[in-house]
């Protein structure tokens, strides 16, 4: 069963910090009609000492004049359709490619220029410049993924320009920036409701003042689901996201500037999410059906952050900076693993991938007939993940007389483990209703951990002279990768049948990127080491590759864009054995050897009513191609993969997708429309036309977001998810055919002051 938890009931919650914004409000109001008799409080703007501290790039402007490819996501882009779903925020960036799995975007697979999507496993995930994954090192499959729609910002960097971020540099990295701590006084409430009962509560409030700011956000979103479970129940979830900041200004008035910052995060998941997809004839009749085998499937999660934040500026030209974080992840995917007949075992993907090869097992899982005692298999994922480490950055900067300068140091001492104890419920299904027949021990079905301890260093200098810029860099990465397996038959971690093993990898990861300006374009490029981690098996190699970028960037008139090509050139493609794949998920990699990936992103945007005061109509379109190709044929287990020959393509990479967005925008309202396009994807590695049993069919969905200014504190929201109300498929996997979001309306109230 699912670990226990001290929740608080979202009604609580919600109560709670409502009155608690009213009561600020109110007695900020109070302030202010007595503000003639008290002094007034200096308010200082310190968000560049902060602010700058936690992020990359921090704006638009800086991220088309880097090195390397990057893209940023602003404020205002983030608000214009107020997504709870991080894969319909990010599709809207050249070379992200995504494929979604419960229609929240709860556990998103990010792909960057090709790398393997599944778990967002293969890239570097921040929040706030701080490793975010549940262990980065260890066990680097996201099941916990930060909120997006509590951020502030989104960075994504590709290319070269990602060298100073790792462990993983192949494809690129994705920096989240939280809501930071305001310059004055503010207060926000965001709510809205809408289609599957779904809701949403969104409050912050904070204040700043010359030594001291803090800043407080909630969110809770929650839905009932989009799901038809045989014989009812919900399908949806409910989560919490609670953040507290507190800053203390050092010495502001001094010419050494201090900041200290301390950052507290906790947030819960209760999901009734499951692995269990549908079959394709099932699909074809019902796509959100849900099998009554999976009715007992729930996800909890726990997952909590420290960090601690200290900013030396010792003028304008020289900082460093120092974060200490502990981050604590805690899950329990409570689930349908597999069945067992007449003593045969088969799991669940294998009997959704081909029912007529398993007609019983298939009628037991549709709840077609009764099972017998202990037929079905529900397994108690139950995880607790640690990461936590201290990192360093030394910024330095001068300008010569017809040249600029800019050198980065930085040093991150890092540990993180995943420890794994878990057991296996055993349940029958009689009438459309599961009941438990024999419960498992706790530990006896994995029960090991896991564990990295890794020592990063890097150096970038960045010269700039006339209308050349030039960005050579270095990372250095030491790791060791552990795991104790106790064993299942050693629930009380005694050591009797214990089993150890051990692997080490150092690894130098040099790049160099370039940028020119000409009038009204420049080109930019760059080539640098790709890297992954190997798993703990003792003598495996890491994932390496090389990647190469050369761009232009161009604005004329009122057209500007950007244009990419990029090759990434692996010797060696590293997988992993997870079961969201259709694995065991045990984590264990594998050696895919020489793999191709080349591909081309274009970006353009426009404004129509450029010249026009009053109204504003900006366009923009986003378009990725990907080619990908294995060098060489090798043999493996891992379902994702299969038989693979020289020139089959990678699986769940579209070959061409297409993101546009077009606004109408006024002072007062503002009508959004986004539509989006991904193309077919192969689930297993192949090549030729792809069999109708191995497709994700290609899609179209269209979104609209929309917001009406009542006054400058007052504002209504009104979102439609798939406007179309398309019906399509998103993966095969974890088993069976899943389907993405279908038509929902929801609408909302905005307050801020």
């Amino acid at each position: 069963m699912p670990f226990p938890s001290n929740k608080l009931t979202r009604l609580q919650t919600a109560i709670f910090l409502s009155l608690a914004f009213i009561y600020l409000l109110s007695s900020q109001a109070i302030q202010a009609q007595d503000k003639d008799s008290l002094p007034p409080l200096p308010v200082v703007n310190l968000n560049e000492v902060v602010l700058e501290a936690k992020v990359i790039f921090g704006s638009k402007f800086e991220a088309k004049n880097r090195t390397g490819s990057s893209y940023y996501i602003s404020p205002e882009e983030i608000q214009r359709f107020n997504y709870t779903d991080v894969t319909r925020t990010l599709r809207a960036v050249p070379g992200v490619n995504v494929y979604e799995e419960d229609g929240f975007g709860l556990r998103p697979n990010i792909s960057l220029r090709g790398t393997s999507p599944e778990r967002s496993a293969k890239i570097t995930v921040m929040e706030d410049g701080v490793l975010i994954a549940p262990a980065p090192y260890s066990a680097p499959a996201a099941y916990y993924f930060p909120t997006i729609a509590r951020m502030q910002a989104v960075e994504i960097l590709k290319g070269s320009s990602q060298v100073q971020f790792g462990p993983y540099t192949t494809g690129g990295a994705i920096n989240m920036i939280t809501t930071e701590v305001p310059d004055q006084f503010g207060a926000m409430l965001n709510a809205s409701y809408g289609s599957f009962q779904s809701s949403r509560l969104h409050t912050q409030l904070g204040d700043s003042r010359k030594y001291f700011g803090y800043s407080v956000e909630y969110l809770n979103y929650n839905s009932n689901g989009f799901k038809n479970l045989d014989n009812g129940g919900d399908t949806g979830f409910d989560k919490n996201d609670l953040v507290a900041k507190f800053r203390l200004n050092i010495n502001p008035d001094g010419k050494t500037k201090q900041a200290l910052e301390l950052k507290l995060q906790y947030s819960d998941e209760s999901s009734d999410e499951t692995y269990l997809g549908l079959s394709q004839e099932d699909f074809e009749a019902d796509p959100f059906r849900r099998y009554a085998s999976s009715a007992e499937d729930l996800m909890e999660t726990e997952h909590s952050q420290i960090a601690l934040t200290h900013v030396l500026d010792f003028s304008q030209y020289f900082r460093i900076t120092t974060t200490a974080y502990r981050n604590n992840f805690k899950r329990n995917w409570y689930k349908l693993n597999d069945l067992t007949l007449n003593g045969e075992r088969v799991g669940i993907a294998s009997i959704l991938e081909d029912p007529a090869a398993f007609p019983a097992f298939y009628d037991v899982v549709r709840g077609d007939v009764d099972s017998p005692n202990d037929a079905l298999a529900l397994k108690n994922n139950n995880r607790e993940y640690l990461s936590t480490g201290v990192q360093t950055k030394l910024d330095l900067h001068w300008a010569g007389e017809k040249t600029f300068h800019d050198v980065e140091v930085g040093i991150r001492y890092h540990y993180d483990e995943e420890d794994r104890f878990q057991w296996v419920d055993d349940y029958a299904l009689v009438d459309g209703v599961m009941n438990l027949t024999t419960a498992g021990i706790p530990g006896t079905d994995a029960n090991r951990i896991s564990d990295a301890t890794a020592l990063a260093t890097f150096a970038m200098y960045k010269i700039k002279t006339g209308n050349l810029t030039l960005s050579p860099g270095v990372r250095y990465e030491n790791i060791r990768l552990g795991r104790v397996n106790y064993g299942s038959s050693d629930p009380e971690r005694t050591g009797a049948n214990l089993s150890e093993r051990e692997n080490r990898v150092d690894v130098f990861i040099p790049g160099v990127g370039f940028n020119y300006n000409f009038e009204r374009l420049s080109v930019f490029g760059g080539i640098h080491k790709g890297f992954s981690p190997p798993g703990n098996q003792e003598g495996q190699v890491p994932e390496e590759s090389i990647n190469y970028e050369l761009g232009t960037r161009f604005g004329f008139g009122g057209l500007s864009g950007e244009v990419v090509a990029f090759f990434n050139d692996y010797s060696n493609l590293l997988g992993s054995d997870l079961a969201a794949t259709g694995g065991t998920g045990s984590l264990d990699q594998f050696n895919a050897g020489e793999v191709n990936v080349g591909g081309l992103e274009l970006l353009l945007n426009y404004d129509l009513l450029a010249n026009n005061s009053k109204y504003r109509l900006p366009i923009t379109f986003a378009y990725t191609f990907t080619d990908t190709e294995f060098q060489n044929a090798f043999g493996s287990d891992e379902d994702l993969w299969g038989e693979v020959a020289a020139g089959d393509e990678l699986p769940y990479i579209s070959r061409h997708q297409w993101n546009a967005g077009i606004s109408f925008e006024h002072d007062r309202y503002a009508l959004n429309f986004n539509a989006r396009y991904a193309g077919a994807f192969r689930t297993q590695a192949g090549s030729g036309p792809i069999p109708s049993d191995e497709e994700v069919a290609s899609n179209f969905v269209l979104d609209f977001g929309g917001k009406y200014l009542l006054n400058e504190h007052i504002s209504l929201t009104a979102n439609v998810i798939n406007l179309l109300d398309e019906t399509y498929a998103v993966a095969r996997v974890p088993a069976g055919l899943r389907p993405g979001h279908p038509f929902g309306i929801y609408a909302g109230i905005a307050l801020r002051y």
